[in-house]
């Protein structure tokens, strides 16, 4: 089972390379959606600290 998660692995990579030279804005707009997400977290367990 150990070669069939790296399969995955390797598919997984290649789709995200191939997605980043097929399509750069969208893949572009995704990072920012994933970093914004993180944003959204940070200020959503700063406002539980002061509040």
């Amino acid at each position: 089972m150990k070669w069939l998660r790296k399969v995955i692995v390797v598919m997984a990579i290649a789709f995200a390379v191939f997605y980043l030279f097929t399509n750069p804005t969208g893949a572009a707009a995704a990072v920012r959606g994933f970093f914004g997400l993180f944003g959204s977290i940070a200020t959503f367990f700063t406002a539980l600290a002061n509040g």
